[in-house]
Formats: C-alpha cells, sequence, structure tokens
C-alpha cells in the first residue's frame, strides 16, 4: 500500500508510543504531527517563526543575528523574510526585504557609510550630524531607528520630513489603516505592512536612572533577587518606556517613495531628553499581534525575548513594608492573531492556547485571562476592541521569579485549555468554528482578571501557539463508479443506465478530504446502492450491509469494493458514495456528502446476457493513461493504431464495434470482425481532461436480428497538452436476445436516448501535460 507521509508518520507514533512529525507539512509557523493513537494529528500554529528555510532547502532555527554576506550586505543568519542591508555606499538600497519574486527596497537619501553590527542591528554612523541610522533585524522583517544625539542634531533642517525613495517588484503600496502602510500583492493580500512610524524621546531613561528613597524599592532593586533573566533593561531604540514623551507619525507613500513627518515640538522641545529615536518599521507575516499600553503607546509584532513585555496594571505593589515599583500607573494588553490558512480542512477535536510567562510581580498566584475580541491590526490603540468580548479560559498562576520563591518559580509556559468543570471556557469550540471558516480572524488577548491590581503584572513572550488535535474533514468522493471490465463507468441519465453482465459489480471512487486536511486523516470510501421498484420508488439494497473499504487509505487514492450483495438480473440500480475520515481508535469517524452532491448518482442495470466491455489495445505512437501517470506523445493529426478484442468468454459472439472519439458527436459505422484494427487520430489541442471516462451501455443496431450493445469502454492515450478526447467502443454481439426480453426496435442509426460522448483526454499537440480523469 502506496502510504501518505501522514499515514506513515501515524504508524511510527503507534509503535513508538510517542508523537511523530509529518515533516512534509512544516511551515515557518506550524508543526504536525501524527498522534500515537493512530488516527489523529496535532497542530503545532505559532504567531513567530519557529523555523526558517535555508537557500538548500534545509530547515534551522531562527536567527536575526547579522553577517557580512559574500555580495557586500548585511543580513540575518536565518529568517523567514529574506533582508538584507547595505553594506555601505549608496543609500538606494538601504535594505530590501524579499518573499518569493517580491521584493520591497528602501533607500536613504544620501550616501551610508559601512555599518557596525551589533547583534542583529547595524548602526551607520553620522548619516547627518550629531544622527545615527540603526537598522536591526528581525525573524520577519526589521525596524529603522534615526538616533537623534543632541539638540543641535535635532535642529537639521533634513530631520523636518523624512523621505525615503522606494521600489516595489510585485508589490503596490497602499495606504494602511490609521496612517501605515501595506504592500499588497496581486491579489491585493498584504505582504508587508508597516505601521504608523513613532517618534520618543529618553526622559524615562533618564527618570530611571535617578530614582532613590530607603521607603521604597524600585523594580530593578527587587529583581536582583531573582535570575537575571527576570532583569527587565529593554532597548531603548525598539521603543518608548515608561515616562519617554512620544508621538505617533503618520506614513504616506507614492510609487517611488515613502515620507514620514516627525514631530518638531518634539524634535526640539525643551523639555525633550536626547537621544531621541524616530522609527518606520517593516513585518511580514500572516498573522499579527500587538501590545497596547493605557498611556497612549502601542508596541505592533513585538517581540518578548528573555523578559517578555508586560500585562495588567504597572503601578507600584506594596507588601512586607516594601514598595516594588513598577510604572507610572498603566494598564497593558496583549494581543495575538490567528490566520486561518494552516487549520482549513481539518476537524479540531480539542484546542490549548500556550504562551510562556517570564516574569511575575510576586510569588502569589494572580489571575490572567484569555479573551475573544474583535480583529487588531497596525493601527489598534488602547483600550483595544472592547466589544463581543468571549471569555476563553483564565488560569492562576505566577512564574519567572526562579529561585526567590519558594518553591522556585522559573518561566512557565502557560496553558489555556477547556475545563469541563467551567461552562464559560469553549477554546475547542471556537478554535472548530474557526477552521470550519465562520469566521476570518482568530484573535486572542491576555489581560489581568483585575486591572487595577499591582500584584497582577506579568511579562510574557511572544511565543503564543495555539496547539490543536483534529482529524482531516472528508469530502464527497471523485470518480464514483462502477466496474465492468478494466474501465469504472458512471452514468448519470436515469434513462440510460450502464448495463453490466456481472450481478457482484465492483464498485469504485476515488476517496477525498477538504483541501488542507490530506495528510490528517484516514479514510475509507462507504458505498450505497438503491433498486429501483415496480412503481418507480427506489428502496436500499446495500442495508444493513453496508460496504465500507477495507483498510485506511490516503487522500486521493482509489478504492475498489465488491458488492457485498448478488443484484437481481435485470434489476435497475443507482449507486452513491461517501468518504468518512475515522479517529477515536477507528470507533468514530466523520462522514462527508455523497456524490449525488456532486456528481448525481451513477444508474445501472444487470443483465447477464450482455457481452462485456471489450478490450482496447493502443499502438504507436500512444499509450494507456494510468491512474498517476499520463506522459505526452503524438499530436493532433498524428494516427495512431487501436485494436478492439473481445473480452475473455466473449470471442464466440462479438461480431463487430462502433466507436467514437469524446469530440465526436455521432458514432462510427458498424466495424464487422471479432477483432478489429483502427487507424485515428485527433484533431484538436486544449489541456486533457475527462469528465466520463468509463463505458456505459446503449442500444445500437447488430447484423441480423435486433442485439443489444456491451459496456462501452473509454479509454485515454498518453499524450502531450491537446485535445480532451477518449475512445469510446462498443462491442456488438451476433446472438439475438432471448425471447423472453423486451427491447426496443434497432434503431437504423445512433439511437437517441445515446449519451454524448466522454469529454477526456486521448493525444493531441505536443506539449507536456499529464491527462487526467475526474
Amino acid at each position: 500500500m502506496d502510504l501518505s507521509d501522514g499515514q506513515r508518520a501515524a504508524q511510527e507514533a503507534v509503535e513508538s508510543g510517542e508523537r511523530v512529525e509529518v515533516q512534509s507539512e512544516r511551515t515557518e509557523y506550524a508543526t504536525t504531527y501524527a498522534n500515537p493513537d493512530g488516527s489523529t494529528f496535532s497542530l503545532s500554529l505559532s504567531t513567530v517563526p519557529v523555523r526558517a528555510r535555508q537557500s538548500d532547502g534545509s530547515w534551522v532555527e531562527p536567527d536575526a543575528t547579522l553577517e557580512r554576506r559574500a555580495d557586500g550586505t548585511v543580513g540575518p543568519r536565518a529568517s523567514v523574510a529574506d533582508v538584507s542591508f547595505s553594506g555601505g555606499g549608496d543609500g538606494a538600497g538601504l535594505v530590501t526585504v524579499a518573499e518569493g519574486d517580491r521584493s520591497l527596497t528602501v533607500g536613504w537619501p544620501g550616501t551610508l557609510p559601512e555599518p557596525a553590527l551589533d547583534g542583529a542591528s547595524a548602526v551607520y554612523p553620522e548619516v547627518l550630524p550629531g544622527v545615527d541610522l540603526r537598522m536591526t533585524a528581525t525573524t520577519e522583517g526589521y525596524r529603522e531607528a534615526l538616533v537623534v544625539k543632541t539638540p543641535e542634531a535635532a535642529a537639521s533642517q533634513e530631520l523636518r520630513m523624512l523621505d525615503f525613495p522606494v521600489r516595489a517588484q510585485g508589490l503596490t503600496l497602499s495606504q494602511g489603516a490609521g496612517g501605515g502602510l501595506n504592500a499588497l500583492d496581486d491579489n491585493g493580500n498584504a505582504v508587508f505592512r508597516a505601521p504608523t512610524a513613532r517618534q520618543w524621546d529618553s526622559a524615562g531613561d533618564a527618570g530611571t536612572a535617578g530614582t532613590s528613597g530607603e521607603s521604597a524599592m524600585s523594580l530593578t532593586a527587587a529583581d536582583e533577587q531573582v535570575p537575571a533573566d527576570g532583569d527587565h533593561n529593554p532597548d531603548p531604540a525598539a521603543g518608548p518606556s515608561d515616562g519617554d514623551a512620544f508621538a505617533v507619525l503618520p506614513v504616506t507613500a507614492d510609487a517611488d517613495s515613502i515620507t514620514v513627518l516627525p514631530d518638531t515640538a518634539l524634535l526640539t522641545g525643551e523639555d525633550t531628553v536626547y537621544p531621541l529615536y524616530i522609527d518606520p518599521d517593516v513585518s511580514w507575516g500572516e498573522s499579527e499581534r500587538t501590545l497596547l499600553s493605557s498611556d497612549g503607546d502601542t508596541f505592533y509584532n513585538f517581540s518578548g525575548g528573555d523578559d517578555g513585555e508586560g500585562v495588567g496594571y504597572c503601578g507600584t505593589y506594596v507588601t512586607g513594608g516594601y514598595a516594588y515599583v513598577c510604572g507610572s500607573g498603566y494598564k497593558q494588553r496583549m494581543y495575538f492573531e490567528f490566520a486561518p490558512t494552516a487549520l482549513r480542512g481539518k476537524r479540531v477535536l480539542d484546542a490549548t492556547f500556550r504562551v510562556t510567562e517570564r516574569w511575575s510581580m510576586s510569588c502569589t498566584h494572580t489571575t490572567v485571562q484569555l479573551v475573544r475580541t474583535p480583529n487588531i491590526s497596525s493601527a489598534t490603540r488602547w483600550p483595544g476592541p472592547t466589544s463581543n468580548w468571549d471569555i476563553m479560559g483564565d488560569r492562576t498562576v505566577s512564574a519567572g521569579r526562579g529561585t526567590a520563591c519558594d518553591p522556585s518559580q522559573p518561566d512557565a509556559p502557560i496553558e489555556f485549555n477547556d475545563d469541563p468543570a467551567q461552562n464559560y471556557e469553549n477554546l475547542t469550540n471556537t478554535v472548530k468554528a474557526f477552521a470550519a471558516g465562520d469566521f476570518s480572524r482568530l484573535t486572542l488577548m491576555l489581560k489581568a482578571y483585575n486591572e487595577s491590581d499591582p500584584n497582577g503584572w506579568k511579562r510574557f513572550d511572544d511565543d503564543a501557539v495555539l496547539d490543536v488535535d483534529y482529524v482531516g474533514v472528508p469530502a464527497p468522493p471523485t470518480s464514483p463508479g462502477v466496474l465492468s471490465g478494466e474501465i469504472s463507468s458512471c452514468e448519470t441519465d436515469a434513462s440510460d443506465p450502464d448495463v453490466l453482465s456481472d450481478p457482484t459489480p465492483t464498485l469504485s471512487a476515488v476517496a477525498q478530504t477538504l483541501a488542507g486536511g490530506e495528510s490528517g486523516a484516514n479514510l475509507r470510501t462507504r458505498f450505497y446502492v438503491q433498486k429501483k421498484n415496480s412503481d418507480n420508488t427506489w428502496s436500499v439494497v446495500t442495508e444493513p450491509v453496508r460496504p465500507v473499504s477495507p483498510g485506511y487509505t490516503g487522500d486521493g487514492k482509489k478504492v475498489d469494493v465488491s458488492s457485498p450483495v448478488t443484484l437481481a438480473d435485470g434489476g435497475t440500480y443507482r449507486m452513491a458514495a461517501f468518504t468518512r475520515s475515522y479517529y477515536n481508535s477507528g470507533n468514530s469517524y466523520l462522514e462527508s456528502n455523497s456524490t449525488v452532491t456532486t456528481k448525481g448518482w451513477c444508474y445501472f442495470k444487470v443483465d447477464t446476457t450482455a457481452p462485456k466491455a471489450p478490450v482496447i489495445t493502443f499502438g504507436t505512437p500512444y499509450s494507456a493513461c494510468t491512474a498517476n501517470d499520463c506522459p505526452p506523445a503524438g499530436g493532433p493529426g498524428v494516427k495512431g493504431t487501436f485494436t478492439f478484442a473481445p473480452a475473455s468468454g466473449d470471442t464466440a459472439t462479438v461480431v463487430g464495434y462502433r466507436y467514437k472519439l469524446s469530440s465526436a458527436t455521432v458514432w462510427s459505422p458498424t466495424v464487422s470482425g471479432t477483432t478489429v484494427v483502427r487507424s485515428l487520430a485527433p484533431d484538436l489541442a486544449g489541456t486533457p481532461r475527462c469528465s466520463r471516462c468509463g463505458h456505459w451501455t446503449t442500444w445500437a443496431a447488430g447484423a441480423g436480428a435486433p442485439s443489444r450493445a456491451s459496456g462501452s469502454t473509454s479509454r485515454r492515450a498518453k499524450e502531450p497538452l491537446g485535445a480532451g478526447t477518449s475512445t469510446t467502443v462498443r462491442s456488438v454481439p451476433a446472438r439475438p436476445l432471448p425471447p423472453t426480453r423486451r427491447q426496443p426496435p434497432a434503431p437504423a442509426t445512433r439511437p437517441p436516448s445515446t449519451p454524448p460522448a466522454p469529454a477526456g483526454p486521448a493525444w493531441a499537440a505536443a506539449a507536456p501535460a499529464t491527462a487526467r480523469c475526474g
């Protein structure tokens, strides 16, 4: 059996008792596992990259540390967006960020010195007198900050308006919400995003440096009792800190430039504390995240790191005679947004949200809530979306203070999973609806339960993950049919059913899942057959037997099942098929709609006296397509030879054949002979596809007495891009029908009830293509 990657991983998981990654499903943000139960899968969907693909196709851990490249540029070691900074010289190529064949290049209006590298940052000194340009790579984009070091530098006229030249390839710049920019692809999707620019000074840094007092213990002093990773010393160039004066700067763009207007009052104000920073950022990614502060600041697509970012009330916490100072008394909320792409085609069975807590105000546990809110963007400001909140759950925790607590409280992942005892917790049902397409984005907010309690202040990383257990959602099978000879056919015209000579025919279909669920499904196909009654009603004949394909199969795999019941000679039947996706160790399953909803019923009649479908043998240059292969050959007007022969057991009874290509509208005259050879050439070009591959039964004129034609055989040739034609052949029996059989008169040519030829592939113009049937 040809196993899919998911099925192989499921087998390994069962054997090892541990979940096994389905490596072919890896992306920068998502990891898929087969679970040890052998039937379900898990998807771990992160809001930040967990891996980056190298040029050789290998995966490595994201690393924004800059290195000098052979072409003279500077770039991160491993990131999901291809970011390169100038190595100095012409400022037109200051930074290029690319994704596939789409790129955005932003320049500097002047010459650039060679940058000094500092971790993820490249510092271009003195791009203007007293002004450094600091470019910082992230794993998803970059941050740009002009560092204005002195009041004299701030007075420069060149800082009154910053005009950055820009070049876009495969992208169009568009004004975003709230003053930001989006770089859109041809489908209108945002590939890169630039929020509104910001400007801030260093007033908060200066205030912190001068804080002292015997009756108060500052946050920094309190942190000296815990491991160093509990310290919170943010990069001053990454964004404003508590106490910094700041302003939001709208960003505008045209076809060849991006313009930022600094706030003059803050730039040269008497109270401004230098250095002062001006930063327009650019990021890439399907999802968004943001941190909102009640003091008006916003940290769009923030980075958490070892320190994390704060959630709750940042004020002064007084306990045991000490005052622990966090900040000036502001509140913060953290938002993570998930895109549905990785969840499509999946039925969610269980969902968990997880994020790392890096620090808490004290060892005393406090409550943090996870709330679903309306969606966010780079323009979202405090207090954020406030309508239609839906509490997913809450957790009372404390982590990140290490050995300062007894027992120790190291950094820890905080998990939100539905507690059956709490009926308001409904994360799994929410994610299930999200995966089913009920809404376009899932936005989850972390907030303190009590936003007035300074002890509720916590810091969290940006590493939020949505873990789901799932199975692939089944879809109606494709290519349903009943097998006569070697070809499967589905006649959807109830007035002209296929005629089969086998009372236990083989039922056939191709199992399917919805797009996205392919690797996470253990599938079977169920067949459903009804018999036509004398009063024209229909009765089920496959109950309670319910023929289901043995063993599990994968998406796109053909399944054949012999009818478990013997059908009555002369009876008229119709067949439909369903796909089932199994889980819970095979005790539960999801079932798709039937093929009636997509193709219609497959009608057929059992006639044990009818000849079987003829055998068609291809001659050069053509050969029959297989289920998975159809290489090109020949072309329009290029003839090929085809041999028509009776099926096994029919040699003594077949006297001739009629045939036609699917591009033809009439059948050929009867070609006499038990075995005949015909030379045929296609006359059309186009992409070969087959909408009625298979064979069917119809009336045909025989030699002498009226006769019945066999099930027709439709065969596809291996061909180049071209005709969508197939050869359909009927064998004409010599024997008349038994006198007890009632039959219509034999038509002189083609009877009105004869169905049209299948619009299927055969051979055509010499250009590569793959002919497929379905």
